[in-house]
């Protein structure tokens, strides 16, 4: 480990041509950020990442998008994408890019950072075709699940809403929004403190917590109070949601001034906010979880994550950059220290889902009222990594 750790100290990345990217590509020098220190050497049946690893836009999938935000997988490969402030779900086809419209989800109200967000297609989806998403109305934020038909006409694709959960609170920011089938096959959601943070403290709140349900929006035995979807609290803002290869759930979180995190979710764990904002200062008190990483906020601002090749990759909006964070098997630590990508080529990330093997894909958002929109935004990107 001494070894892997001295390499950490000098992390470089090479650049590589794009191949059909109107952008252009390129592999940036890697970016250290704050985080914890190398652990003990992890079980050996465990296959660690590369210290240093590398990441290059192959291709450009799709362009022309609004707004972009949740970013599901179908069975077979091709893509559903929500449009945050049209409330729209659209079709990507992964080979060729081709766009149809499945339809709008109805009873979105997009204000602020709020609208149509997270999607995830279930578990079962070979024998449901249920598509869920995560949205804003006029009241609440809260996730329906709807059945995708696509014998029927482009725009008339997604079936009636069938509201699972309703009652979280919502706020013109921090609306969290991610969700995703974990390896349990139950279904998980991110929510943020919509501004105000004593929410997240709050037991008796869906706000500024990470939940866990049935596919129904049930509570599931395991949870840390039986009659509760509250997985963990003391959240600000959780947008990504990811496992590793030992089904261990990751979570980026937005950090209000000061620190971004990187969090192993525990059930019942406490993740500290308002009363910590990332790593907590020797005797601070307080019962809390520390993240396992932690960034500036002007070089992260994490959405989307997503697991491969060994290491978590996180998307960062303000930051405009793709993190690379090594895992160390079993341990609670980074094997490494992270690495950013895509330094300002393609302004603000957005989402980030594995591909297979060593490919992502990754959203851009640059046509959400923050960033800068080229010609061209906003896109999906496919990027090899190692």
């Amino acid at each position: 480990m001494a070894l892997l750790a001295a390499a950490a100290l000098a992390l470089t990345a090479g650049c590589s041509s794009s191949s059909g990217d109107p952008a252009g590509s390129r592999t940036s020098r890697a970016t250290g950020a704050t985080a914890a220190s190398p652990s003990a050497s992890p079980s050996p049946t465990v296959s660690l990442p590369p210290a240093e690893g590398s990441a290059k836009v192959v291709s450009t999938l799709t362009t022309g998008l609004r707004s972009p935000w949740g970013l599901a997988v179908l069975p077979g490969g091709d893509l559903l994408v929500s449009s945050r402030d049209e409330g729209t779900v659209t079709r990507v086809d992964a080979k060729t890019g081709v766009t149809t419209l499945l339809g709008s989800v109805p009873g979105v109200s997009p204000s602020g950072e709020g609208g149509l967000l997270g999607l995830a297609v279930s578990a079962t989806y070979g024998a449901d075709h249920q598509v869920y998403a995560y949205f804003t109305t006029e009241s609440d934020n809260r996730i329906a699940r709807m059945v995708y038909d696509e014998r029927r006409p482009a725009g008339e694709q997604l079936g009636a809403p069938d509201t699972i959960l309703r009652g979280i609170p919502k706020g013109a920011v921090h609306n969290g929004g991610r969700i995703a089938f974990g390896p349990d096959r139950m279904l998980y959601a991110g929510t943020g403190e919509t501004g105000d943070d004593q929410l997240a403290q709050d037991d008796d709140s869906l706000a500024g917590k990470i939940l866990r349900m049935t596919p129904d929006g049930e509570p599931v035995h395991g949870n840390p109070e039986a009659d509760s979807v509250v997985y963990s609290p003391g959240h600000r803002n959780v947008q990504g949601l990811a496992w590793d290869g030992e089904k261990r759930l990751w979570a980026s979180e937005f950090g209000q001034d000061t620190w971004d995190e990187l969090n192993l979710v525990e059930p019942g764990g406490n993740y500290g906010w308002p009363e910590v904002e990332g790593i907590a200062p020797k005797g601070a008190g307080g019962d809390f979880i520390d993240p396992v990483a932690q960034w500036k906020t002007a070089e992260a601002s994490p959405s989307g994550i997503a697991y491969a090749q060994g290491s978590v990759w996180m998307a960062g909006l303000r930051g405009e950059r793709l993190w690379r964070i090594p895992l160390s098997g079993s341990a609670k630590e980074p094997l490494a220290k992270p690495q950013a990508f895509l330094e300002g080529t393609y302004g603000r990330l957005r989402t980030v889902v594995a591909a297979g093997g060593d490919k992502l894909w990754v959203v851009t958002g640059n046509t959400d009222g923050r960033g800068d929109p080229k010609p061209g935004d906003d896109r999906i990107l496919l990027v090899e990594v190692e």
